[in-house]
């Protein structure tokens, strides 16, 4: 381990030896200073698992929890936005469905259900604290589409400058696997993109990347920083059928990317502790913080 300084903040430097290409990794922990008074943007993106049991049903703790923490982070003058799941899982429990559904129309019939419950509870917990939260549904085709990308990015400025809360989902109800974004992950990215974010959070049931899969490998450690997502990086993410792969960790690097591509950092951290986002926002360690590309050059 080495120190390296720099403008703006420090780095310690570790080294670790990639076993399945026998090459050398490296990777940053970064202290960084929260500027004074600064307000951000912020994009929020929260998983099925992390605001719903396994039954489907609500998981009153951590919703209550994040709902809180959003609304202080309003009050505190930032800007916020949501990325939800939850919509199918929702519409499971509300229909009393034994499983998650396998079939297109059962998938979609579940979500146009959860959808409205999961809209009601965040509407009716945001309101407690005073804050008007907006519903957009979006499908791949919305934003690869020119015109209606350009309607999105105009609707979600208006509702920032009008205070409001945007809360967004992929439609489920209409999206198939050919006009479907795929994931929230990368949802949360696009969005990030689109409203010129300063930080887009992923909060999981994964704490952040590791040196490795830390179900199967007991001396794998939490990475806290990344500068840059090598194939080395890209490696870390598993292969399909590991632990690392179906808590969606590949999802989330191609997230890193399209954020780091716009110069925005990117965070995974653990969503059963809401309060970790102040920490967040404060430039403190928390989880995995992949960098943005040239953030010298923005303004």
């Amino acid at each position: 381990m080495k120190n390296n300084g720099a403008a703006g903040f420090s780095r310690r430097v570790f080294i670790i030896s990639d076993c399945m290409r026998g090459k050398t990794v490296l990777y940053w922990e970064t202290d960084t200073e929260k500027k004074a008074g600064k307000r951000m943007t912020v994009v929020v993106k929260i998983g099925t698992s992390t605001i719903a049991h396994a039954t489907g049903h609500l998981n009153i703790r951590h919703m209550e929890s994040l709902v809180k923490v959003l609304s202080d982070l309003k009050n505190a003058g930032h800007r916020v936005v949501l990325v939800s799941s939850g919509a199918i899982g929702m519409g499971v429990g509300k229909l009393g469905l034994m499983k998650r559904p396998e079939d297109m129309p059962t998938k979609q019939a579940a979500a146009a259900v959860g959808q409205c419950e999961l809209m009601y509870i965040y509407d009716k917990l945001f309101s407690e604290y005073n804050h008007v939260v907006a519903q957009i549904l979006l499908t791949g085709s919305d934003v690869e589409n020119d015109k209606r990308r350009a309607n999105f990015e105009n609707t979600m400025s208006r509702l920032l400058e009008m205070g409001a809360l945007p809360i967004i989902n992929e439609n489920d109800t209409v999206a198939t696997e050919e006009i479907a974004v795929g994931d929230n992950d990368s949802l949360g990215a696009i969005v990030a993109c689109a409203i010129h974010a300063d930080l887009l959070v992923l909060l999981s049931d994964i704490e952040g990347l590791y040196t490795a899969d830390p179900h199967r490998d007991g001396a794998a450690r939490l990475i806290p920083v990344v500068e840059a997502i090598t194939p080395e990086v890209e490696a870390l993410a598993g292969e399909k059928g590991s632990g690392l792969a179906v808590g969606g960790m590949a999802t989330k690097l191609k997230a890193a990317k399209m954020a780091a591509a716009q110069g925005i950092d990117m965070v995974i951290a653990n969503g059963a502790e809401p309060e970790l986002l102040y920490d967040i926002l404060e430039g403190k360690s928390v989880g995995t913080r992949f960098l943005g590309q040239g953030k010298g050059e923005r303004k």
